[in-house]
């Protein structure tokens, strides 16, 4: 039966050993650039949460201190 389903008889093909391990390294590598562009969207987002917080401040209009 495993035989049919594999469509052949003998040993694992050796190109489709090749694909799987291509495709494997493929994964890894977008693994690793998904975390690499969510570690750069984390600082430019909190990059961009401090300068609305200091946006926010309106010098023009500060209240005075108190003495």
């Amino acid at each position: 039966m495993a035989k049919a389903l594999l469509g052949y008889v003998g040993g694992p093909d050796p190109r489709m050993l090749s694909e799987m391990r291509r495709l494997q390294q493929r994964v890894q590598d977008l693994e690793a650039e998904l975390l690499r562009v969510q570690a750069e969207n984390d600082a430019l987002t909190a990059v961009a949460d401090e300068h609305s917080l200091l946006s926010s401040i309106d010098l023009d209009q500060r209240e005075p201190a108190l003495t």
